[in-house]
């Protein structure tokens, strides 16, 4: 439990639920402390290619095998995501930060999949070569919070990649992570 006499901009203190306003700069710089991987999340199907670059992914059971993203509904690759159903989380490795960025801007979606070598899998959505381990799944209930949709989804195939290494998000920089030597 929190102690209720630290302010809200003191270190670690968060304010309570009591109809207290968090500021929206305060939370995200809090979260810059929370590493993540960093995914490239695709589709492919009949609202066509889409993909965009991610970090708010986790894994929710294994039972059906269900992970989980967050999806902006202003981002201009949404209605593809909706209609589409299908995508594929694939998990940055380590040296990848490129292509995060072509991913994460405002690069047309043509020139993003052109910037790397990709494949398909059982839903059809792209596979990317090089990824650390890539998740081919079907949308199975979304859930709005906010400005984002939650989107739970069901793993149908993974693509292990060659090397056990990876890329995070920290403090607002990007990170290899690389076995030890």
């Amino acid at each position: 439990m929190l102690n209720p006499t630290i302010s809200a901009t003191s270190r670690g203190a968060l304010p309570s639920a009591h109809g207290v306003a968090l500021p929206r700069s305060e939370y995200r710089d809090a979260m810059a402390r929370l590493g993540a991987a960093v995914n490239i999340i695709t589709t492919d199907g009949v609202a066509g290619r889409a993909g965009f670059t991610a970090s708010a992914v986790c894994s929710v059971t294994d039972d059906p095998p269900t992970l989980l993203l967050c999806l902006n509904r202003t981002a201009s690759v949404y209605p593809a995501f909706q209609t589409n159903g299908v995508l594929c989380v694939n998990v940055l490795a380590a040296g990848q930060q490129t292509l995060s960025g072509v991913f994460g801007g405002k690069t047309p979606m043509d020139e993003r999949f052109a910037s790397a070598n990709w494949r398909r899998c059982i839903t059809g959505s792209p596979v990317l070569d090089g990824a650390a381990v890539s998740f081919d799944c079907r949308v199975v209930r979304s859930t709005g919070v906010g400005t984002h949709d939650v989107l739970f989804c069901e793993v149908v195939a993974i693509a292990v990649g060659a090397a056990a290494h990876g890329l995070i998000y920290f403090d607002r920089r990007y990170h290899d992570l690389l076995p030890p030597h």
